[in-house]
């Protein structure tokens, strides 16, 4: 058995009742409290969880879910999705049962209270409510012990022990009616069934109608017993007052007027209550010491078994043709008849040296220990002692047996008791292989051994063989202590099998051979069936799950559909085809207890289910699989989260910052064996966002951050532009004062010229032409000092002011030279020209050109065109030419030319207009006497706009 304590979270140390709900969960009232198992974890409920009185007698588990808790005496409340609600009718219930512990009867969800000691009202318990119904019985000092109350009919059954008398009231006719039965006080009811006692004797009536009850069972005890339940099966136990438990294994519904002989149970231990769950398991409540399990396989075995002797713990085993024999961990050992009837050995009574290997031959048995071996002769009982530190046992012929021992491989004669060496050397295992030779184990290599020659040859190396065994003609299998299975031939390695295919431990203690193609593993963590087919282990795990004494197993052997298995808790002993008829999955499904979504903990699973991100989701969960004794985990998955499942062993699964969306919780549970759940159980929730995680707060968020963006990236562009400007105007500025600067300088230039035509005209006493030639030179310094005032100037302007200028230097130069101005219908007259730009050079083509003819009359040329969005001026003469390096470098002095490319430099920076200036000398060029500069100026806008940016 299992037994849960204080160590497993059982923080009690009296308990009483027991109680399992419609999830399969037990209930257990104790003197600390309330406690909830689940199989794997105690959740206890107390004074911190509300209640107001903590020792508990028992509960009364709903189908609505509620859990109607009975204190000693007082304070009733009630479980409700998770939470302790005290009943407000508490002092009124507890003056009703100051005395007593009140009986319950319950109808679906309503519970019926009363006394169990001349009740005087009927209280009725529904959905944490309270009503009453009083019992009109005028008991005329009549003592009635009470028995039952049928709420189907509203009769109340009363007993008065001494007379043997049972009172039938109706609550509803008032009417009395009496029934005699042998004197007893009652020890249990359950439906139609009621079970007396009266001084040893038990006798066990059922009501046959509502009036009329008959005794069907009666059972003869010495035992004091104290209380008693018919469980679902309608079988009876009985609780006996100096310990342990009486348990008739035979339905109350069987027509058999006395009961079969009990099997009594943890007679070392009182015990309070007992409870046969859904699965047929067991469990007891015994007053100091918690709570004892057991499985129904595990149970079933030990009442059915028919060798009743079997707790020692078991090291090794083995059979003949028609009976069995044991050998425990100390100097005992056991033979088993084929009757089922068992006789203890004693081989050593003053030593505990454990059994190693047995054998067993008719009335020869040979109990191999760890420091001696010991042939006992069952028929004589006399026995004598080899001192052998033996490892092993294994038959050879039919009358001798092989001996491994620490020292040496020996034989041994069974009949003349001669012993023969055949190898000195330590040998844990040998096998005969052929005629003439063995298979020989030690601690790490498989030889093979020739008995003649005593030759060794190395056959597998890395193996520790723990145990060697034929399973057919030329195919071998070899236990090993690391490996698992080995399955080898005279040539070598077959086939392996361990734990990554199946078997349940690669510690293999002893093999066990069912037929040519099926064998049994016997390890520590049970017992495995492998079964070849087509050289394919198909494997099948048997552990305590499945009904044997302890997963400890050291050996088993097998005599007909019998299976006889010795584990370190006993013997168990199945039929090989109900073993194996056990169930591909658990019929169960693992119970969501509850949720917690942003530390709300949500009991109601029905209702909707929601959270907020960024918070964890924990799910509180049971797999009342009580048969993997707590050795249970969970295999689950979110579903609009992830796909893969994922495997716990913890009973609360946590997810932490679920993003936003519909989810779908599934989970299976998974047992100690491997098998899980039929079904998943599954929980819809759902997680919302937060507002900040919201499309329209994340668009918001959006449009506001562009905006912010933008603002400041329109900042920045527009402080750049301003920086921009500022230096772009400062320049400007510093242009224009330059640009004011030369033509400050140009302006002097030219006024010194005019005034040296005017002296030279006053020099030859021409007054007339003086006057005509200062009245154009005013004309001219008024239009000077105006245009040199401007950056730009029309076309037509500057048109103007050339002609103006040409005519003035004509008079001074007395008609020295002509000249022509032309503008292409191309061009628009408006288009405006950096100012004073072109004047230059018409002066520097007068005085260094035309100048210097002799026999020539001079002619300059002005002429204005537009082509390829470029604006051609080109100024010619027909002087003597101008000496240059190159096109654009011409090599003069003219302080007027070195002005106006100086000015063209800064036409360029200030206003970002191209001005190319390209000056040529026309003999050099094509034969013709003169020279000719063009200025080319670009990019212009359109035909309606200026000429400069």
């Amino acid at each position: 058995m299992v037994n849960y304590n204080e160590e497993d979270g059982l923080n009690s140390s009296y308990t009483y009742h027991l109680r399992q709900d419609q999830n399969g969960l037990i209930w257990i009232g104790s003197d600390n409290g309330l406690f909830r198992f689940d199989g794997k974890d105690f959740k206890q409920y107390g004074k911190e969880e509300g209640l107001k009185n903590i020792d508990i007698i028992s509960c009364e588990p709903l189908p609505n879910g509620e859990v109607f808790i009975l204190p000693f005496l007082n304070d009733f409340a009630y479980l409700k999705n998770g939470r302790v609600i005290n009943l407000n009718i508490n002092d009124y219930l507890k003056n009703q049962f100051s005395g007593s512990i009140p009986k319950i009867t319950r109808d679906g969800n309503r519970l019926y209270l009363y006394s169990t000691q001349g009740p005087r009202n009927i209280f009725i318990y529904e959905n944490g409510k309270v009503k009453k119904n009083p019992i009109l019985l005028n008991y005329n000092k009549r003592e009635f012990t009470t028995v039952q109350y049928d709420f189907r009919t509203q009769n109340l059954y009363l007993n008065n022990s001494i007379t043997g008398k049972i009172l039938i009231y109706s609550l509803i006719t008032r009417k009395e009616k009496e029934i005699s039965i042998d004197p007893g006080s009652i020890i249990c009811e359950k439906d139609d069934f009621f079970v007396f006692q009266h001084q040893g004797k038990i006798t066990v009536y059922q009501r046959t109608d509502p009036l009329h009850i008959k005794k069907i069972h009666s059972y003869d005890t010495k035992e004091n017993i104290f209380y008693g339940v018919i469980d679902k099966n309608n079988k009876l136990w009985l609780n006996v007052q100096n310990g342990g438990v009486l348990y008739f294994n035979q339905s109350l519904l069987e027509n058999k007027k006395y009961l079969a002989p009990p099997v009594k149970i943890l007679n070392q231990h009182v015990i309070n209550n007992v409870l046969v769950d859904k699965d047929d398991n067991v469990w007891f409540n015994s007053r100091n010491s918690g709570v004892f399990f057991i499985t129904k396989a595990l149970f079933t075995n030990h009442i059915n078994l028919s060798v009743k002797s079997n707790s020692e713990y078991i090291k090794a085993i083995a059979k003949d043709d028609q009976n069995i024999i044991l050998g425990y961990n100390n100097s005992y050992g056991a033979i088993i008849y084929r009757n089922g009837k068992m006789q203890d050995i004693t081989l050593d009574a003053n030593n505990k040296d454990e059994n190693k290997s047995i054998y067993l031959n008719h009335n020869v048995s040979i109990f191999g220990m760890a420091a001696k071996i010991v042939v006992y002769d069952l028929s004589t009982n006399r026995s004598k002692k080899l001192r052998y530190s033996l490892k092993n046992i294994v038959p050879y012929t039919q009358n001798s047996v092989f001996f491994c021992t620490s020292g040496s491989l020996m034989t041994y004669h069974l009949k003349t008791g001669k012993i023969t060496s055949l190898l000195d050397e330590r040998v844990y295992t040998v096998l005969p292989f052929d005629p003439k030779n063995l298979l020989v184990g030690n601690f790490s290599d498989l030889y093979k051994f020739n008995i003649k020659t005593k030759k060794k040859t190395l056959f597998l190396k890395g193996y520790y063989f723990t145990d060697l065994k034929k399973l057919r003609d030329h195919v071998y299998l070899g236990a090993t202590n690391l490996n698992g299975i080995i399955i080898f031939n005279d040539k070598g390695i077959l086939k392996k099998i361990e734990k990554k295919d199946g078997l349940i431990s690669d510690q293999v203690k002893k093999i066990e051979i069912e037929n040519q193609n099926t064998f049994w593993a016997s390890t520590n963590s049970g017992i495995s069936r492998i079964e070849l087919v087509h050289n394919n282990p198909q494997i099948t795990n048997l552990t305590q799950t499945d009904g044997l004494p302890s997963n400890a197993v050291s050996e088993c052997v097998i005599r007909n559909d019998t299976i006889f298995i010795g584990t370190s808790k006993g013997l168990g002993i199945f039929s090989i085809q109900k073993l194996l008829t056990q169930e591909k999955s658990i019929h169960k499904k693992v119970i969501i207890n509850s949720i917690t979504i942003e530390n709300n903990e949500h009991y109601n699973l029905s209702a909707n289910l929601t959270g907020h991100s960024n918070n964890n989701v924990i799910f509180n969960l049971s797999f009342p699989d009580y048969a993997s004794q707590g050795k249970i985990s969970y295999k689950y998955k979110l579903e609009g989260l992830d796909e893969a499942w994922q495997v716990s062993n913890s009973s609360a699964i946590i997810f932490n910052s679920i993003p936003p969306g519909k989810y779908t919780f599934r989970v299976y549970g998974l047992g100690y064996n491997g098998k899980q759940s039929f079904m998943s159980s599954d929980l819809a929730f759902e997680i919302k966002p937060r507002f900040w995680q919201t499309w329209w707060f994340r668009a918001a968020l959006a449009i506001i951050m562009i905006m912010t963006v933008t603002v400041i990236i329109n900042s920045w562009l527009q402080k750049m532009r301003n920086k921009k400007m500022e230096k772009f105007f400062h320049e400007k500025k510093i242009a224009e004062l330059e640009l004011q600067a030369i033509k400050a300088q140009i302006n002097p230039h030219f006024i010194y010229n005019c005034l040296n035509s005017i002296k030279y005209l006053l020099f030859k006493e021409d007054y007339q032409e003086t006057e005509n030639y200062l009245d154009i030179f005013s004309q001219l310094i008024r239009k000077t000092l105006h245009y040199s005032e401007k950056t730009f100037m029309p076309i037509e302007e500057e048109v103007e002011y050339l002609s103006l200028y040409m005519d003035m230097e004509k008079l001074r130069q007395n008609e020295l030279f002509d000249y022509e101005i032309h503008i292409s219908e191309r061009v628009n007259r408006r288009w405006s020209i950096p100012s004073l730009l072109i004047q230059p050079f018409v002066e520097n083509a007068i005085k260094h050109g035309i100048s210097s003819l002799r026999n020539t009359k001079g002619f300059v040329k002005i002429s204005f065109d537009h082509a390829d969005s470029t604006l051609s001026i080109t100024i010619e003469d027909n002087g003597t030419g101008i000496k240059t390096k190159d096109e654009s470098s011409p090599n003069t002095d003219s302080f007027g030319l070195k002005l106006s490319q100086k000015r063209i430099k800064t036409f360029q920076q200030l206003f970002e207009t191209h001005i190319t200036l390209e000056i040529i000398n026309l003999s050099e060029k094509n034969g013709k006497q003169g020279t000719q500069v063009k200025l080319y100026i670009s990019p212009y806008e359109n035909k309606n706009t200026n000429l400069h940016h």
